[in-house]
């Protein structure tokens, strides 16, 4: 018995022209239909430059509700093509109020929900905490979601959400089969330490995979290319299998679309060798929920 699902990758540069960009994403997402993607996946905040590098108020002037044109337009795509479209908007809920947020839109168009950015980053380079208000979360409703699609239950994850095991560990949880990361992050291009820039590249790959492992589920992570305000995005999409391998690994500076076929059916047998959800003492984890365990 197989259940396999064709997942499509948009790696690509962006322009500070939305509309330019939304045109450039749908060709892309085009694309990867006519290769037999079913869900489309496309990168961090694809309709403008990582606008992050600074703090500045006129950026705010980029931001949309959710659901709002730019889904509009990904509903209409998504029904003409029959595929799932995931697609990450820069969301302004209310005044003064905005979120890092994206949107799935199913197969046949229909709006199925959004998840809005937990974890923001606030460094050099990528200064979300001025722009971003994390997503919401209560003892109730953790803020996760997964979303069932015509083709798969999905979870998504942005980004600076990638480093967090407990982001991943939840969503699975909560029955996600592929966890998808649109992600927007790159190297400092004064940077003079080649190993400096692998070991980043490495880390931030070695910990979805690592997801892909604990939860015995598929990843996909999209990240973007080209070089912005002293960042060189690095590229490097990838899919990963319930055990880590890689399935498809994109190049560092290239704009690619890749559709990879995933049997979800095989998330059986991982999760049965390597029953990691059977053996957690989930009596035992009252600890995580501290800041930090002082001793004393």
């Amino acid at each position: 018995m197989t259940k396999k699902v064709n997942v499509g990758l948009v790696q690509m540069s962006c322009t500070q022209d939305v509309a330019a960009n939304v045109q450039k994403a749908s060709e892309k997402i085009r694309e990867a239909a006519a290769q037999g993607a079913q869900i489309v996946c496309l990168q961090e905040l694809f309709t403008s430059l990582y606008f992050c590098d600074v703090e500045d108020h006129a950026n705010f002037n980029l931001a949309e509700p959710i659901p709002g044109p730019t889904t509009d337009h990904m509903s209409q795509l998504a029904a003409e093509l029959g595929v799932v479209i995931i697609a990450s908007l820069f969301e302004k809920r209310a005044q003064g109020l905005y979120h890092n947020t994206t949107a799935v839109l199913d197969a046949d168009g229909t709006y199925l929900g959004k998840y809005r950015k937990m974890h923001i980053p606030d460094d050099p380079g990528y200064y979300e905490k001025f722009y971003f208000t994390p997503g919401d979360a209560s003892p109730d409703d953790p803020g996760y979601k997964v979303f069932k699609t015509k083709f798969a239950t999905i979870g998504v994850l942005i980004c600076w959400d990638q480093w967090y095991p407990e982001a991943a560990r939840i969503t699975s949880l909560m029955g996600a089969e592929i966890l998808f990361y649109p992600t927007a992050i790159g190297w400092d291009t004064t940077e003079t330490d080649p190993i400096t820039n692998e070991e980043q590249y490495g880390a931030w790959q070695t910990i979805q995979r690592s997801h892909a492992v604990a939860n015995g589920v598929y990843v996909v992570s999209v990240n973007r290319v080209g070089t912005e305000a002293g960042q060189q995005f690095w590229g490097g999409s990838f899919v990963a299998n319930p055990h880590g391998r890689l399935l498809y690994l994109a190049p560092h500076q290239e704009e690619v679309v890749h559709v990879e076929e995933l049997d979800l059916q095989k998330m059986e047998h991982y999760r049965t060798t390597w029953p990691y959800f059977r053996d957690r003492r989930v009596d035992s984890y009252q600890p995580i929920t501290k800041r930090y365990i002082d001793q004393g």
